[in-house]
């Protein structure tokens, strides 16, 4: 059996074709339910968000993507042919190293987002709950959280605005450390400007003042999150009680001058004023920017900190992928050393049958031994026992988790005649695994 997972996401699909495709939230237990009804799929879950939906398997045979996109479209109603044509197919370390890559954040549409993480969280409990996953997909979304956390710890990928809108929040920070206490201003209505207001909000400004021409829209924007409307007349006045001040009109010239901004600057007594200009064209003097402690950013001005932020996410992301190559090898290891317990087993069944029979042989030439003698003899052969097969059992444990594993293996197998441990060692099919083996090939 192998992992196997296939998908789609925007890299592959129109957001149209990835509605059809998508399951809701309450359509996702009876799917979880129907992948497991699938012939072959020993364990499954889905992921299904608004960018991607995926379908995780593990399978009884290699290449069982048809199965799976069988299901998919009996699911959803979509030709097959149709699915198959936006859908990628990955197995064994492959998938694994997909789902590490997803969970990182290193296949999202932003580079670096946090959001995903927790979905991938949220999809694992959902078939933890249904009971559709075992222990390979167990082991490998949690490993794959755990990956998503080292990188968003170890490396500054999801740090660094990547949106317009927020860089103008981190600039606000720059220049006035905590926002608490702050007051913004934001003239006109424009979605790009509500929407960087609304971020501030999110990161502790205080209160936002909303001044529109038509001042029923101001009032319909302030609603939107918890700010006051403001006349439009008397601009020049709230300049000088904002010290966060985002514009976006979208009018045709010059919304504040800069003598505005300066006399709002003596009214404030010129204390810092930061100056967001996002319309185009510009709302605000370019002159305005030159006056003492005034600090003027237009669109140009956040582009040009948005293109560099994301130069640095992709630097970190080279970091993140040696994180997730460093997990995806240890969830390999442990993967293959799964083919390891049935030789184990057979091994200590083997020596436990041997100790019994000659125990037995013992009790019968000595049977003035009374019960306590007996537990002693009994149990300091099982001492002996477990000492003697503890080296061979830590060894191929290691053997198994390595590269020649199927080697070492084999030849555990043979040397301790351990037919019912490794079949296909004895039978020589030249199939290269265990039938019981979960594997990346």
């Amino acid at each position: 059996m192998h992992i196997a997972v296939l998908g789609l996401s925007y890299k592959t699909a129109k957001v149209e074709d990835r509605g059809r495709a998508a399951w809701t939230a309450d359509q996702l237990p009876g799917a979880l339910a129907g992948l497991r009804a699938v012939p072959g799929v020993l364990e499954g879950a889905i992921l299904s968000t608004c960018n991607r939906t995926e379908i995780y398997a593990v399978l009884e045979r290699i290449n069982s993507r048809d199965a799976l996109l069988e299901f998919w479209s009996r699911q959803k109603g979509v030709a097959a042919k149709d699915l198959g044509g936006l859908c990628y197919f990955r197995e064994g370390e492959e998938a694994a190293a997909h789902l590490m890559r997803v969970a990182s954040g290193l296949d999202s549409m932003i580079l670096g987002e946090t959001q995903i993480l927790g979905q991938v969280k949220e999809s694992y409990l959902l078939a933890q709950d249904h009971a559709s996953i075992g222990k390979v997909l167990h082991e490998l979304f949690n490993k794959a959280l755990a990956c998503g956390k080292r990188v968003h710890t170890e490396t500054a990928i999801s740090q660094n605005a990547v949106s317009v809108s927020y860089a103008a929040v981190e600039l606000a920070r720059k220049i006035f450390g905590d926002l608490k206490g702050r007051r913004a201003l934001l003239v006109g209505a424009g979605k790009m400007g509500g929407l960087t207001a609304r971020h501030l909000a999110e990161n502790g400004i205080d209160e936002i003042l909303v001044s529109n021409r038509t001042y029923s829209r101001a009032e319909e924007m302030a609603r939107e999150f918890g700010g006051r409307a403001v006349p439009f007349d008397r601009l020049p006045e709230w300049l000088s009680q904002a010290d966060v001040v985002i514009s976006s009109t979208g009018a045709p010239g010059v919304v504040i001058t800069r003598e505005m901004v300066q006399q709002a600057m003596r009214a404030r007594r010129f204390r810092p004023l930061f100056l967001v200009d996002i319309a185009v064209p510009p709302d605000i003097e370019a002159a305005a920017g030159g006056l003492d402690n005034v600090f003027l950013y237009n669109i140009d001005d956040l582009e040009a900190v948005v293109l560099a932020n994301l130069e640095e996410r992709a630097r970190e992301a080279q970091k993140a992928e040696r994180i997730i190559a460093e997990e995806v090898g240890s969830f390999q290891f442990w993967l293959r050393s799964l083919d390891v317990v049935p030789l184990i087993k057979s091994l200590r069944e083997k020596a436990e049958e041997i100790r019994q029979a000659e125990l037995q042989r013992a009790f019968n030439r000595l049977p003035r031994l009374d019960v306590r003698e007996r537990e002693i003899i009994a149990g300091m052969t099982a001492v002996i026992v477990n000492k003697i097969l503890n080296d061979p059992t830590v060894r191929v444990k290691e053997f198994a988790g390595g590269e020649d594993a199927e080697v070492y293996l084999r030849a555990f197998s043979l040397l301790f005649n351990l037919s019912n441990g490794f079949p296909e060692a004895a039978a020589g099919d030249g199939s290269g695994r265990g039938a019981g083996s979960v594997n990346g090939s």
